[in-house]
């Protein structure tokens, strides 16, 4: 038995892990198809045995069991339903076959594919999650041609890639919507259908041999449900394997399926072909009403939920043909005895046997073997580009990302030029210099938090594509820096610009362009700080209260609000002070600013004060160094802050399975000196117990007559 700890990375341990790429199909892809796969296509037989799911409880608790030893298969060609009422399983199940589960669960069992163990890399399987992840600037044609790029072959012409793209638009039926932007909080886009199936196109754009999806229908009316499964309806019938859970579809959905798995509370009600499934209810005793749709019928029985809201329809209204009662069974048993019924009449059923030999079957078939490709097959340099041209495109049309913050950037520095205009040379001026230079590398290049909700959307697309293998992570990073570098250059410039110039700086053009660079430095580094909050903090709240958190200990260590020779030396001086961007940035601006200026002394007559004095003896700050030393500080905090970016999210790639694995060791370790781990719950939840028989609640509570 394979152990495995589930995990949100692409690739699990044990366990066969799924990790996601898409496919295509139509006529015009079989040139694409053909260089993609060399003219062979592989099949996907899926096999799972076994598969139990716990969530443990190292507290007092019973451990609570999300699946209980499930066993199926899944074969090309053919569309599979995993269905059920709400918390009986159908996500986990999915996630689990997909390798997807949360951190903080336990699996064992096996996960054959083409009758092999062996971990799923980037490329083989697809994956569409129940939220529709994407950049509500792009159109649906420039996302689906963004993602070809990314992903297609290098040697691939962009007339053959055109050609994909465009077959994967009519395959999916986005003709109609193809130039339409997607939608955000600024712009009304597509419906949610067109969403949905736009998810769906990106994931088979490479033409994947397995394709799962996580309740497609979730949030659709009756008539986009048909039309999204429909449309992977299509795509099975290519060949490939499609797993996708749905919670309580239309009977003209329903009717679409080729195999279904009915769960309830984690255990197997019904695992066996849909257009059977009615017989099977039948032959339990509880036989679908001529005019009921299938899978209404199917959560009516095993739905616990339906005795409560049967109890209070009952309270308020009697019966007044007492003749159906004797013969309909729902009134005298209640969904969790029909439920036991149903689990215990399938186990002895011939669905069960004929599955288990089916099963037994598919576990000996060593099918053609799958090229397993590193989830994109366009080089570094093509991915790069690419993902750096998408990026520009959403910053620029993103009213949030920049355009906000420059139009609030160009206001403050009006205000502070106003406020500080021509500042001069006085004794006052000395103060009010630094106060202003405090300002503009503290207060100022703080603002560049209000880019943190933007970023949150990046992040989420980049968690999705990266799982699927579109691209790598210094690819993200890179091309992220690269798409900002205009936007953060103009910020700088036009700050600058105005700041420089009105307050009266130290005239000269390198002192100009030294403010300028200072000011790009600390933008640039507290967007960097706010990706490694990010991605430690992924939570948009918590992510700008951290963020908020972090700057503000940067700002009180940078030297204005304490001197930095008066920093208590343990933690403060020494390390933050240095590993603070705003220490570096005030002193080079101190420096840039004062050197080369004399200014009137406190009482007139005195000497005046040269630039020099004032910097080592009224901020006492060093002058062993140049300015450029503390720009050059202040760069290399910027680059260590990607750096340190990079490795989070490296880390979290690498490092989570082998802890993952230790957590499941330990994880077993207790339960199996628990007598819970080895019960299985009678009921599915604590509300439920103690129900009596629908027949027992005629009359309770109801209005006398």
């Amino acid at each position: 038995m394979e152990i495995e700890v589930a995990s949100g990375s692409a690739s699990g341990s044990g366990s066969a892990s799924v990790s996601n790429d898409g496919g295509g199909g139509g006529n015009d892809l079989e040139k694409g198809v053909q260089y993609l796969h060399g003219g062979e296509k592989g099949v996907a037989y899926l096999v799972w045995e076994d598969l139990t799911v716990v969530l443990p409880n190292f507290g007092h608790g019973p451990t609570k069991r999300l699946l209980h030893g499930l066993s199926g298969y899944a074969v090309p060609g053919r569309i599979m339903a995993i269905m059920g009422p709400s918390g009986s399983g159908k996500s986990t199940l999915l996630d689990s076959l997909a390798g997807r589960l949360s951190r903080n669960v336990v699996m064992t069992g096996n996960v054959l594919l083409n009758g092999k163990k062996r971990r799923l890399e980037y490329g083989v399987a697809a994956y569409v999650t129940q939220e529709d992840v994407l950049l509500g600037t792009l159109t649906v044609r420039e996302t689906i041609t963004y993602s070809a790029h990314l992903r297609l072959p290098t040697a691939m012409t962009r007339e053959e890639i055109n050609g994909v793209v465009e077959g994967t638009i009519t395959e999916m039926g986005l003709q109609d919507c193809a130039d339409r932007m997607i939608g955000n909080w600024h712009l009304r886009g597509v419906s949610g259908g067109e969403k949905k199936r736009l998810s769906i196109a990106l994931e088979i754009l490479v033409r994947p041999r397995l394709l799962f999806l996580d309740e497609p229908t979730s949030g659709l009316d009756s008539a986009a449900a048909f039309s999204v499964i429909q449309t992977l309806k299509n795509v099975s019938r290519d060949g490939r394997t499609v797993i996708s859970s749905i919670h309580q579809p239309s009977s003209e959905v329903f009717t679409l399926f080729d195999d279904l798995f009915l769960l309830s509370g984690g255990e197997p009600v019904y695992f066996g072909e849909a257009k059977t499934a009615v017989k099977f209810f039948a032959e339990a005793g509880f036989p679908c009403p001529s005019r009921r749709n299938p899978s209404d019928h199917f959560l009516r029985c095993i739905n616990s939920d339906f005795d409560i809201v049967t109890a209070t329809l009952r309270g308020s209204q009697r019966l007044r043909e007492t003749t159906q009662k004797a013969s309909d069974p729902f009134m005298n048993l209640t969904t969790t005895e029909i439920k036991s019924m149903l689990v215990e009449k399938y186990k002895r059923s011939e669905y069960a046997l004929k599955a288990r030999l089916r099963i037994r079957e598919i576990s000996t078939i060593q099918g053609p073997e799958i090229e397993t490709r590193s989830g994109s097959q366009a080089d570094w340099w093509k991915q790069l580009s690419t993902l750096t041209r998408r990026s520009f495109v959403n910053m620029s049309r993103d009213v949030g990302y920049y355009w906000s913050r420059i139009v609030i950037y160009i206001l403050v520095s009006l205000c502070v030029g106003t406020l500080f205009y021509d500042v001069g040379t006085s004794y006052s001026a000395i103060l009010a210099r630094g106060a202003c230079g405090g300002f503009v590398t503290g207060f100022m290049t703080f603002m560049s938090i209000g880019g943190f909700p933007s970023f949150i959307e990046d992040m989420k697309v980049f968690y999705r594509e990266r799982l699927n293998g579109h691209y790598g992570v210094a690819v993200f990073i890179l091309s992220n820096f690269f798409s900002s570098f205009p936007f953060l250059v103009s910020v700088s410039l036009v700050t600058g610009t105005i700041t420089y110039w009105m307050v009266k700086f130290r005239p000269g053009f390198s002192h100009y362009t030294y403010f300028c660079l200072n000011l790009f430095g600390c933008i640039a580094v507290v967007e960097s700080c706010m990706m490694i909050v990010a991605s430690l903090v992924p939570n948009f709240l918590m992510g700008i209260i951290a963020g908020a958190g972090v700057l503000g200990i940067m700002m009180m260590t940078a030297g204005f609000f304490r001197l930095l020779p008066d920093l208590p030396k343990a933690v403060w001086r020494y390390p933050v002070s240095y590993i603070s961007y705003g220490a570096w940035s005030l002193q080079g601006a101190y420096k840039n600013d004062m050197l080369g200026l004399v200014f009137d002394p406190l009482v007139p007559g005195d000497p005046k004060l040269t630039g020099e004095d004032v910097i080592k003896n009224l901020f006492r700050l060093s002058l062993d160094h140049s300015k450029w030393w503390d720009l050059f500080a202040v760069y290399v905090i910027l680059i260590s802050y990607r750096l340190i970016f990079f490795i989070i999210l490296k880390l979290k790639e690498k490092a989570s399975p082998f802890f993952r694995s230790l957590y499941a060791k330990r994880t077993l370790y207790y339960l199996s000196k628990r007598p819970s781990f080895k019960k299985k719950p009678s009921f599915p939840s604590k509300m439920h117990h103690n129900l009596h028989p629908l027949s027992s609640q005629e009359g309770l509570c109801s209005p006398s007559t």
